[in-house]
């Protein structure tokens, strides 16, 4: 076994942490499952399946969750994975792994993983869905999550991140229904994160910058985005990764995924951010009262 704890927040993630365990279970050296209290059978499936279950209330978002892990779990290994329930490394990634783990220069702190994406069950290949880079595993002690209300990302502390060749799965079995609710959600969340790179509602400047060039192209890419004119930014950015990005070669699956996860989901966080400016204007202190207010957002 390679020398490596992997991390899964879960909460009712029992049609998927099966076949998470089954996959971290190939290489590494300790699992660690922290849960939100899931009423399903997620808890039962993980103690099953040799994972160390710990039970901690939600904080409110993914990065204050998993400090709270690295912070109090007993962890004796030298490297941490953070992994999703829905995701799985393929098999070229774990013998990537096997090879380079063992021989890593002490310099290297972090590496960079890259993601693949499916949908229903099929790989996707086109859009923008190709050969994301996120930084997932890293030395114990040199990475933390910045706090973010969503798409937070790991901060390596010190030393050199290097990049691995082979993928990682993100493999949803959600219904659509499910991941019409979920995205719901996430709507709220994206929406107030629109707001502050529109109106600075928080300093930024005080957060950690070191999260790879991957993810600050990324930051710079919404924050363009957030300048462009409400609803016509959603459907532009469907057609580029439909069309442009050559979305449609993936068929039916690619389809749905870009027109929901790439149209719908995002007319529906301009259809947030048109609400909460007709009820705010450009105030940015009634902007914030109003989202601690309706939706329990604090930023």
């Amino acid at each position: 076994m390679l020398d490596i704890s992997v991390i899964i927040l879960t909460y009712n993630e029992e049609i998927h942490i099966r076949r998470c365990l089954e996959n971290v279970n190939q290489f590494a050296a300790k699992v660690y499952v922290v849960d939100c209290f899931s009423t399903d059978q997620t808890a039962d499936i993980a103690k099953g399946m040799g994972a160390e279950v710990v039970m901690h209330k939600w904080p409110g978002n993914q990065a204050e969750q998993f400090n709270w892990a690295i912070d109090h779990l007993p962890i004796e290994t030298e490297w941490i994975l953070r992994l999703d329930a829905d995701e799985y490394l393929l098999p070229g990634l774990i013998e990537e792994l096997r090879e380079k783990l063992p021989v890593i220069s002490d310099d290297v702190s972090a590496f960079s993983l890259s993601l693949s994406r499916a949908f229903y069950g099929k790989i996707l290949h086109h859009g923008i869905v190709n050969n994301i880079k996120i930084i997932r595993l890293f030395r114990k002690g040199k990475a933390r999550y910045e706090k973010r209300l969503m798409d937070e990302h790991l901060s390596v502390l010190s030393g050199e991140t290097i990049e691995l060749k082979n993928q990682f799965v993100d493999d949803s079995r959600m219904t659509i229904g499910q991941f019409t609710d979920k995205h719901n959600g996430y709507a709220t969340r994206e929406a107030a994160l629109l707001l502050d790179a529109e109106f600075q509602l928080t300093d930024t400047a005080l957060l950690p910058q070191d999260y790879g060039k991957e993810v600050q192209k990324k930051r710079e890419q919404k924050a363009r985005y957030a300048r462009m004119p409400l609803f016509w930014r959603a459907f532009g950015y469907f057609i580029y990764r439909y069309v442009i990005k050559l979305g449609f070669l993936d068929g039916k699956e690619g389809f749905l995924w870009d027109f929901l996860q790439g149209w719908w989901y995002r007319t529906l966080v301009d259809a947030k951010v048109y609400e909460i400016k007709k009820a705010c204007g450009n105030d940015k202190d009634r902007i914030k009262r109003f989202l601690q207010d309706k939706y329990n957002i604090t930023l």
